[in-house]
């Protein structure tokens, strides 16, 4: 058994600021709202520098242990995780009528499960297996039940995991076939959590929606701090976040403000930009209004699945984050990110999500509105392999035993 210095201090409600034990099982704070995970930066950044992240022989965001709160090496579940890559955008960018090369996707899909929900959920489960947790529940549009269920079945706790029934079929399959027991709802994602919600006591299941529990955030954390050292701890000008529960946008922007109190960034910090669909964009809404919360979006529906929450428990802390940074909060069509999904697969050959694609859809909007800069380096998320969705199914025919070469 091998243990690691994580440095948390205590955990704190998101709202009031109330102090609650660490190292126990954790919930929504007293007033319902997120707890996050504090720790002394003093200390971290006395004992833990750049190199050591450098020389660390752990797998992807697992090098950051120092910086998350999992305590004994044996309860870091693991699948494989690796750094995500950067790619610039060169060839698109005539498409987002940007600078060529100032436009670069993070490739979250080539995490394990083929989104960045392994980071959250990564983390979720190995602190479930830490604190004795034996069965996990969650609601989900596919990812993060998917990531759930992996992560949980290699630390061999048991996952119950609720769909809405217009989840895509390949999400519903790789649940089941991962080891969840799955099923579909008649409704939404917020549907699908009242009744993990109302089962807990019934159940006696851990609720782990999003935001629900502390821990999801520090994985999705670790988005931040490898954006950081990818860059070699510089930040871009801006960041295109697709936007759904939010977390990787909590969970970021507590990243960069950790490490600059740390001293590792200095200067300003990225403007971030929520990212939301024409259709279900709660958070666009009331940041346009000027609103510090956000009213739950009716009738809410989008190609791009992993956006389509009507309702964000952290709402406050998703708007805070782009109140803070200067950033700003857009929708997009489905048709611009399905055609933009599209432009820049026939151009830099990068099969984005529709989530991802409505990152570039909205960078694309910014640029022509004069919100950010041509010479802004933008970085955009793309949340999980284009490989999941449905793609096109018009393919040429040809006879075998009559090629003709000119046509070629």
């Amino acid at each position: 058994m091998s243990q690691i210095n994580t440095f948390v201090t205590h955990l704190e409600c998101s709202l009031t600021g109330k102090k609650y034990e660490k190292d126990t099982i954790q919930t929504l704070s007293e007033a319902g709202k997120p707890l996050l995970v504090k720790y002394d930066l003093e200390a971290l950044a006395e004992h833990v520098s750049k190199q050591t992240i450098k020389a660390s022989s752990k797998n992807g965001f697992w090098r950051y242990e120092n910086f998350l709160p999992v305590t004994k090496s044996e309860n870091q579940i693991s699948l494989g995780e690796v750094i995500t890559p950067l790619i610039p955008l060169n060839r698109s960018s005539e498409v987002l009528g940007s600078s060529s090369g100032k436009i670069i996707v993070k490739d979250e899909g080539r995490l394990p499960t083929g989104s960045f929900k392994a980071r959250g959920l990564c983390l979720a489960v190995s602190m479930a297996k830490e604190l004795g947790i034996k069965h996990l529940a969650i609601p989900t549009n596919g990812n993060a039940g998917a990531a759930m269920a992996a992560y949980a079945t290699h630390a061999g706790i048991k996952t119950t995991v609720f769909c809405p029934d217009d989840t895509p079929t390949i999400n519903v399959a790789e649940i089941k076939q991962q080891g969840g027991d799955v099923y579909l709802i008649d409704g939404l994602i917020n549907d699908c959590g009242r009744i993990v919600g109302e089962g807990k006591e019934a159940v006696g299941w851990f609720d782990v929606s999003t935001l629900k529990e502390p821990y999801r955030i520090e994985g999705k954390k670790t988005m931040g701090m490898e954006l950081a050292e990818q860059m070699g701890w510089q930040l871009p000008d801006v960041i295109f976040y697709p936007t759904g529960g939010g977390t990787g946008m909590i969970g970021m922007w507590k990243a960069f403000n950790e490490l600059k109190a740390m001293g590792w960034i200095s200067g300003k910090l990225p403007r971030m930009v929520v990212v939301q669909a024409q259709t279900c964009a709660p958070i666009v809404r009331a940041w346009e209004n000027k609103q510090t919360t956000a009213v739950p979006w009716e009738n809410a529906q989008t190609v791009a699945a992993g956006i389509r929450v009507p309702v964000a428990i952290g709402d406050f802390l998703i708007l805070q984050a782009v109140n803070e940074s200067g950033g700003f909060a857009v929708s997009v069509s489905d048709d611009d990110i399905m055609k933009m999904r599209d432009d820049i697969a026939d151009k830099d050959g990068l099969l984005l999500c529709p989530e991802g694609a409505a990152t570039a859809v909205a960078c694309k909007t910014a640029l022509e509105e004069g919100w950010i800069d041509k010479s802004d380096t933008a970085v955009l998320y793309n949340c999980a392999t284009g490989l999941k969705y449905p793609m096109t199914s018009s393919f040429k025919r040809l006879d075998r035993g009559a090629i003709d070469y000119d046509r070629f």
